[in-house]
């Protein structure tokens, strides 16, 4: 596909431009045309690529109709949009988008006597429950992307999540609206609606469609394609509220909401159980209704095993099997949840079954399901899995023969899926590896093709093509396989009633774009078109395909939770700044652009790709919290090397990205070096040659390296010991040799002889996150071909710093690959790792010890922490294990730009957690990162896991 000709760009600029002008006339503060804005909304969590002429992030309700005022008169298609997480491209349109959840996030009221909340449409699910819990209330829908979607869009798609078997879907929960609708009509509803305006031709209108409405709307409870149009029953109470949950923002936008909530149950089990089959799981589902779960979820062993593959995934044991179904059951007390759950098992007709009472082993198994979406996104062999066809929904008493069908269908097609959702609704979830991006029309009609006949199969079993997501894009061209021509034309008179210009997301629902057409290409051709590369040069993710690489992303936004709600890694930006731009899917949704066609993004080096790159910090948290794979380490890196390859690069490149080199220059005078940094103008010259911030210090050579004082050791070796090599990184050696020198000391004590490989095995840390990959490459290469014959010899090669560790064991594999770098990747160890397959030792004990733990980033996603985790509890230490990071993320937060940012993030987790501290708790920091962060904005220092281990030796 070759790319529009300029002035259709420059048309469309225009066309936003005078958009934009026109809305901030009318008032609106936060109004954004550029390109940068324009490709972070060009999508959601779906396959389809819309760019938008401008984004609005209004501050007030009156901001939201001053902008569809606007809108009205321009002719201007506006789409609400809440955390961007729609699955069927509900939230995307070709005019202005309108983001709530940048500021209208208040929950401003819960009254714990009618027990309701009102809310603004952007609050998040999650800080609702938080807002509703001391009251021992909760909201009831918990879609899987409860810590990141707002109410406003779960109102837009009836969204229900696992836990609607027990509360309801988002319309069973909705007590009023304040919305306007698309003919600017400002309406309060409740419960029953007033006459007058829109609502009494609604009343007219329904009074003539009695006979429709009772025989084709509201047959089942996952019936959500379409209107919800059985809410507008006499019978129903003429609930135009409800009604017009599920609408998608095609009839009025919500300006608030006021929201039912429920009971929390005190306690909560779960029983896992295992069949032969997902189906066979789904034949048992209806005799397990009568026990009253709150959740029946069914899975099978194809996504169990996606986690798996996951870097540094911890995956919970579960019974035999390759079907299961987790049921979850509540009541007052243990003992009436171990009833129902000897109930749940007698009805079961399981091969094997599981209860689960403690609550972390329940949220391991609950992230299976919770991070579904992400984890089907890749086949069993690697091919990227599509939504599309995302969540159908049959009565659940057919659940069983539809899931028979639909594989059958799957396989008539030539395709893969892995299935898995509410089986206690009858809703199934699927990610299908559709050949996008192949054939003559990008693999267009073989979708088609598909989803018309998946359609067929859902209504011939008297199901809903969507049963909780909406149709979006996605779906609502298939709604005649469906709906008959009566109740489509209802659908149209609806439409007509509330927005008679077509202003609100058009083409959704009434009148629909096709399914095939916007479809961003998960896989574009290996050519270069231009400017606009397809191929990376220096990493091979992906097999070299930069494209598929960044289309990892599918949007479900996990990037966009609350860290400390996760005990995750990334995105520690995010909520720093709470820019779309500074989460993993916005850098990975303007990388996209960048590659396709016609957009604002042209090549590596648009300002658009470096501004959204500018607060990553390269932690690697995505590498392993992304449920889809998402390495944005990876990508910056390869970003940045494409952008200034053999051109001039900024400062920092020069210095702080090769610190490695200096250090060893100044390890020949450290203190002539350290007194020069250390004067006033010394310093200054110093930081600003470095292009860093002068509120920033910079940390003191050691007098004497770690490896000039080893070499000069005279006390002898242990003798007899089995052999380890003590691995010491650029940043030990020059600046913390007494950590390299604790690890040693607790090898030795383990039984271990110590050595230490040469002086020029670095892992070239510092040049890949600067972009410098050639000399990467080679640094690497070089580091590899030294420690070759120890790993062939089978000595462990024990590492110190965390993120060179990380190194040995993921980029060298990237940029250096070959056998040879794998068997050093395998050879290398962390000390936890080592010292707990080490027989018979035992560490010294630290009871009574607290510790407040700040595992590294790069420890956390590449290596993993459990190790460590188990060795500090064997220990007998108390430990408090954050999560997040620390801020500093080796050069990135001494550079200028970053400071402000790099401290709001250690205040998140990091600064509050040790202010209060006694002097005797132990701040456990491994990275070297992470203690410089600790001393300079907390005045505190962090020790090492050898050095903690090595000071209670005695």
């Amino acid at each position: 596909m070759s790319a529009p000709a300029a002035p259709a760009s420059t048309e469309q600029q225009d066309a936003g431009r005078a958009v934009a002008t026109e809305l901030r006339r009318a008032g609106l503060t936060d109004v954004d045309d550029s390109g940068l804005a324009r490709a972070l909304y060009s999508s959601d969590a779906s396959l389809y690529r819309v760019l938008p002429r401008a984004v609005v992030r209004p501050r007030h309700p009156d901001e939201i109709v001053a902008a569809l005022e606007v809108c009205r008169e321009l002719g201007v298609p506006l789409t609400a949009r809440g955390a961007g997480t729609s699955i069927a491209g509900n939230a995307v349109g070709t005019g202005v988008v309108l983001d709530t959840s940048r500021y209208l996030h208040r929950v401003h009221s819960v009254d714990a006597g009618a027990r309701t909340a009102t809310i603004d449409p952007g609050v998040v699910q999650a800080a609702l429950q938080t807002a509703a819990r001391p009251h021992g209330l909760r909201f009831g829908p918990d879609p899987s992307t409860h810590n990141r979607c707002t109410v406003g869009g779960m109102i837009g798609n009836n969204a229900c999540g696992s836990r609607a078997l027990g509360y309801g879907r988002t319309s069973d929960n909705v007590v009023g609206l304040d919305v306007v609708t698309g003919s600017g009509e400002r309406l309060t509803l409740g419960g029953s609606a007033a006459a007058g305006g829109v609502l009494e031709d609604l009343r007219t209108l329904v009074a003539g469609e009695l006979a429709t409405l009772r025989t084709e709307f509201g047959r089942f409870g996952r019936q959500v394609s379409g209107y919800s149009l059985e809410h507008l029953l006499p019978e129903r109470g003429f609930d135009v509220a409800r009604a017009l949950v599920g609408s998608e923002g095609t009839l009025a936008v919500v300006l608030g909401a006021t929201v039912r909530l429920v009971t929390d149950a005190p306690v909560r089990g779960l029983v896992v159980l295992g069949y032969p089959s997902m189906a066979d799981a789904a034949d048992a589902t209806p005799g397990l209704l009568p026990h009253e779960p709150t959740a029946v979820e069914g899975l099978d062993q194809r996504i169990v095993q996606r986690l798996r593959d996951v870097p540094a995934a911890t995956v919970p044991e579960l019974p035999r099997g390759d079907g299961w179904l987790i049921v979850e059951l509540t009541g007052d007390t243990v003992a009436e949840v171990q009833a129902k759950a000897r109930g749940v098992l007698a009805d079961s007709g399981a091969l094997d079954s599981l209860v689960v009472t403690d609550p972390a082993q329940a949220a391991a198994i609950w992230r299976i399901r919770e991070d579904g979406a992400g984890l089907a996104a890749r086949t069993s062999d690697g091919r990227p899995a599509h939504a599309g066809w995302e969540d159908a929904a049959v009565p659940v008493e057919r659940l069983g023969d539809y899931l028979r069908g639909f594989e059958a269908l799957l396989d008539g097609h030539r395709l893969q899926g892995v299935p898995y959702g509410h089986f206690g609704d009858g809703c199934v979830h699927v990610r299908i590896d559709f050949p996008l991006g192949t054939g003559d029309d990008g693999g267009r009609s073989a979708y088609r093709a598909f989803v018309e006949d998946a359609a067929r199969l859902v209504a011939g079993y008297g199901g809903s093509l969507s049963g909780e997501h909406g149709d979006g894009r996605a779906r609502s061209a298939l709604l005649p396989l469906m709906y008959s021509p009566a109740a489509l034309s209802l659908f149209e008179r609806v439409k007509g009633l509330f927005d008679p210009a077509d202003v609100l997301n058009p083409g959704v629902l009434v009148r629909p774009v096709p399914v095939e057409d916007d479809i961003r290409m998960a896989a574009a051709p290996r050519v270069t078109s231009g400017t606009r590369p397809t191929l990376a040069l220096a990493y091979r993710h992906d097999g070299g395909d930069f494209s598929a690489a960044v289309h990892r992303c599918t949007g479900v936004g996990k990037c966009r939770a609350d860290l400390q709600s996760t005990g995750a890694v990334m995105c520690p930006s995010w909520p720093a700044t709470r820019e779309e731009k500074d989460t993993t899917r916005g850098r990975a949704r303007v990388l996209q652009e960048m590659l396709a066609p016609g957009g604002p993004v042209t090549d590596w080096r648009s300002p658009e790709v470096h501004d959204a790159l500018d607060l990553c910090l390269s932690c690697k948290g995505c590498s392993s919290d992304c449920p889809t794979g998402v390495d944005m380490a990876s990508y910056k890196a390869e970003v940045l090397h494409q952008s200034y390859r053999r051109r001039l690069r900024p400062m920092s490149h020069y210095t702080l990205g090769r610190l490695p080199f200096w250090a060893d220059l100044a390890a020949r005078a450290p203190k002539l070096v350290n007194a020069v940094l250390a004067s006033r103008l010394g310093g200054r010259l110093a930081k600003w040659g470095a292009g860093m911030d002068p509120r920033r210090e910079v940390p003191p050579f050691a007098p004497r390296t770690f490896r000039q004082e080893w070499a000069a050791r005279t006390a002898p070796a242990p003798a007899g010991g089995r052999p380890v090599a003590l691995w010491v990184d650029s940043f030990t050696d020059h600046f913390a040799p007494e950590v390299a020198h604790a690890v040693a000391r607790v090898l030795e004590s383990a039984g271990y002889s110590v050595q230490v490989p040469g002086a020029d095995t670095c892992c070239g840390l510092t040049w890949i996150t600067t972009g410098q990959l050639d000399k990467a490459r080679s640094i690497l290469s070089s580091t590899v071909e030294a420690l070759l014959p120890l790993a062939e010899a089978g000595i462990p090669i024990v590492g110190v710093e965390p993120s060179c560790t990380a190194a040995l064991r993921g980029e060298s594999l990237e940029l250096v690959g070959g056998e040879a770098a794998q068997r050093v990747a395998a050879g290398t160890r962390t000390l936890a790792e080592l010292l707990a397959a080490t027989p018979g030792w035992t560490p010294p004990s630290l009871a009574g010890v607290e510790v407040v733990a700040q595992p590294h980033c790069h420890h956390t996603s590449v290596l993993g922490w459990s190790a460590d985790a188990a060795l500090l509890k064997r220990a007998g230490a108390t430990v408090t294990r954050l999560g997040g990071c620390c801020g500093l993320a080796g050069n990135w937060g001494v550079e200028k730009g970053h400071h402000d940012v790099s401290v709001t993030i250690a205040e998140q987790q990091l600064l509050p957690a040790v202010r209060d501290l006694g002097p005797d708790a132990v701040v456990l920091a491994d990275g070297f990162s992470c203690r410089t962060q600790l001393d300079q904005l907390a005045g505190r220092r962090g020790q090492h896991l050898a050095e903690l281990l090595a000071d209670r030796l005695g």
